[in-house]
């Protein structure tokens, strides 16, 4: 007996209207709506009219209904990927299996390594995967893992440097030592190769951060326009990095669990999967308040700050919020020259703190640094602060 069809006009017409449905959920616009299911429409005949089952609907089914020229123009595969994705998601359409090559197989373990055992999130991970992946692909890893050595490690280290920052350098060598290392715990090399790539050294108290005045920071949070979604959206996360120090990281990972509005506290996921919890300060409260009940909009993610257009999920990497503070700042016109992210109001709460005469472990545990090395840097700050009042060194009198 040969396996029935379901991939019928009419199953397909109602995972339509359901698909139209979950994108007016996601915050899409009507003319998204109708958009989607104009373009959707004539692929759901081609496929009644050929006869196709649902075992048959894929990425090939998709070309095959796109060789005409005139499909081709109106730009209809985006909008039928997302379709049949959403056809494999409701189990209409079989799940796509990809056989993946040795090469993605070790990546995936050393994800799967960061993520689980060194506790790294998920936006360390994809900034060491930049660096490693390449290194990868080059070395022929993990077929040629017994021939790795010294020379070609430096090779690719020298030939992936140049042209590059200090700052960029100094991240490949990092994400090299751990993939190095990784490879000898997971019996890719016979030796642990990662001393080969010699950390780039920079003294920690070689530049003073730069920060904001107490006045320059009232200056840019009063420049927020609290009468719009998107200005009440920016003048909380401004609270959140000038009043908490909060991390650009540690806002995006908010979910609307972490305000314990009772026990007048927020939880704070830090760095390597640290929990922290922080005094929710009535300011930082009020913002909060303003935007969930006027600004956020209803959306089934648990992130605290959503995108402002479709689909309404929560900021996706901390990026986003380094954009915001940029913003707040041209405002304000306060933008200082050069590349200036959220860590700005972190290293000014931090000046203004040491300038206040609070202790290194205080400001240590405000900003919840591992080491107090850390928090040395902003010590240089204040000695930059005496220069300008320094007296002249008395020269003594030369006799005549």
């Amino acid at each position: 007996m040969s396996k029935p069809k379901v991939g019928t006009a009419q199953d397909l017409d109602v995972q339509m209207v359901e698909f139209v449905a979950s994108l007016a959920r996601a915050g899409y616009a009507r003319s998204t709506l109708y958009g989607n299911k104009r373009l959707i429409t004539p692929f759901i005949r081609w496929v009644r009219e050929v006869g196709l089952g649902s075992e048959n609907i894929d990425e090939a089914c998709l070309d095959a209904f796109l060789a005409c020229p005139v499909r081709r123009r109106y730009g209809h595969r985006s909008a039928l990927q997302r379709f049949v994705q959403h056809l494999r998601l409701a189990g209409v359409v079989p799940q796509l299996r990809l056989e993946l090559s040795p090469t993605e197989v070790l990546v995936k373990r050393y994800v799967a390594h960061l993520r689980e055992e060194q506790g790294l999130s998920l936006h360390s991970v994809n900034v060491y995967l930049q660096y490693v992946r390449p290194f990868v692909v080059a070395q022929g890893l993990p077929e040629n893992g017994a021939t790795l050595d010294a020379l070609g490690i430096r090779r690719h280290l020298l030939s992936q440097s140049r042209n590059r920052s200090e700052s960029v350098v100094r991240l490949l060598a990092a994400a090299l030592r751990s993939f190095l290392r990784f490879c000898y715990f997971d019996n890719i090399t016979a030796t642990n190769l990662s001393p080969v790539v010699m950390p780039v050294r920079r003294s920690q108290l070689a530049t003073v951060p730069r920060f904001l005045s107490a006045v320059e920071v009232e200056r840019v949070i009063a420049a927020s326009d609290r009468s719009t979604a998107r200005g009440c959206r920016a003048f909380a996360i401004l609270l959140l990095l000038a009043r908490l120090g909060l991390r650009a990281s540690e806002i995006i990972c908010l979910e609307l669990e972490d305000i314990r509005w009772e026990s007048g506290e927020i939880v704070i996921r830090g760095k390597g999967q640290v929990i922290d919890r922080l005094p929710l300060l009535a300011d930082v409260g009020d913002a909060l308040a303003q935007y969930l009940t006027t600004a956020r909009g209803p959306s089934r993610s648990r992130r605290v700050f959503l995108r402002r257009i479709a689909p309404r999920v929560g900021l996706s990497q901390p990026a986003d919020v380094s954009k915001i503070a940029r913003e707040a700042l041209q405002r304000a016109g306060l933008l200082p020259p050069g590349r200036v992210g959220a860590h700005i109001f972190r290293h000014s709460l931090a000046t203004r703190m040491i300038r206040s005469g609070a202790a290194l472990a205080e400001i240590s545990q405000v900003l919840r640094h591992r080491s107090l090395g850390t928090t040395e840097l902003y010590t240089k700050v204040e000695l930059e602060g005496l220069r300008g009042v320094a007296l002249p060194w008395p020269r003594a009198e030369v006799a005549r």
